[in-house]
């Protein structure tokens, strides 16, 4: 078990963020292709690639899953700039996540130049990573993105109405605890983690399986560890992330019927959003995102609700049954608001 010892410095500075990159997440998506876990969830993804891989990705996959690619990239959103934080990492923090890779597992000569931090070796891996985003990811970030936004959407809003004790105790109930002042993970062996002022960050990953990961930054021991958490749980939830139902006639019939924009509008506000949240979403500005959560009110497709210095838009069963006979595939995700 991972227990995590909070002081009230470190529950002031909890937060959510937006993702581990696409690259971390073409990493741990590799590894859900080409190891042995199994985990039900996936198997929507392994379906969709039913040609091999190609012997460009060997090199990740000699090192996946135990390699911190969301340390080594920055996390960043972006996979050029994620490649160039890989290329960019200081030897000694590439030293430090390499070396604990069982070199069995590698060719021993690539292992050795990771190690001594050979460019060409690195650059070996930066290229065989961007090759498997294009390869895995790319095609359907879009996608992924959106729940990765949905899980942090729910975060915040738990955050908001329960403050952060109740975010805690709520992130992963099958796999987390609050006991306070320690967060209890399940993990497979026993970890004691002193935050000491530093705070967390939980982020969500498509391509994690349970248990959730603690990740730490060995370029800053006074960055705020990171706790990875699964955004896809349920059979359920994987079903409908990775069918092609939703990005088919039906999406276009949505759009053509309310607009691209106030259809992802309606698509956004489904899983529950503030007009700030929304904005994020459409990448429009805030009075934009008012005035299309305007229309979509006056249509009865949402509601709106004013809670505390914010503005929460919620689905009604009418704006549900809209979704659910256009983007079907998402169905199973939506219910009518309590």
């Amino acid at each position: 078990m991972l227990r995590i010892h909070f002081t009230a410095d470190d529950l002031a500075r909890v937060r959510v963020a937006p993702t581990l990159g696409p690259l971390a997440e073409a990493f741990l998506g590799l590894h859900q292709l080409t190891g042995r876990s199994g985990c039900p969830q996936f198997r929507p993804w392994r379906r969709l690639f039913s040609r091999t891989l190609g012997d460009g990705l060997r090199p990740l996959t000699l090192l996946s899953p135990h390699l911190d690619i969301g340390t080594l990239t920055k996390r960043d959103t972006t996979v050029e700039g994620g490649l160039d934080h890989l290329l960019g990492t200081p030897d000694r923090t590439f030293r430090l996540e390499v070396a604990h890779i069982a070199t069995a597992r590698t060719d021993p000569r690539w292992h050795t130049a990771l190690q001594q931090g050979d460019l060409p070796a690195r650059r070996l891996l930066a290229d065989s990573l961007a090759a498997c985003h294009d390869l895995t990811v790319g095609p359907h970030w879009g996608r992924l993105r959106a729940r990765l936004d949905a899980v942090r959407a729910e975060y915040g809003r738990t955050l908001v109405d329960g403050g952060v004790e109740q975010l805690l105790a709520t992130a992963h109930p099958q796999r987390i605890r609050w006991r306070a002042p320690v967060l209890e993970v399940d993990y497979p062996r026993d970890t004691e983690v002193h935050l000491e002022g530093r705070g967390l960050v939980l982020a969500p990953v498509v391509f994690l399986p349970d248990p959730p990961v603690l990740l730490t930054d060995g370029q800053d021991p006074q960055a705020p560890p990171t706790l990875a958490v699964p955004a896809v749980r349920d059979v359920l939830t994987a079903a409908a992330l990775w069918s092609e139902e939703g990005n088919g006639s039906g999406r276009h019939s949505l759009n053509a019927l309310l607009g691209r924009t106030r259809a992802a509008a309606l698509d956004a506000v489904s899983a529950g959003c503030t007009t700030t949240e929304l904005a994020l979403r459409l990448n429009v500005s805030p009075a934009s995102a008012s005035q299309h959560a305007t229309v979509l009110r006056n249509a009865n497709l949402i509601t709106t609700q004013r809670r505390g210095g914010a503005v929460l838009h919620t689905i009604t069963p009418l704006g549900i049954d809209l979704l659910n006979r256009t983007t079907t595939a998402r169905a199973p995700e939506r219910a009518a608001p309590v």
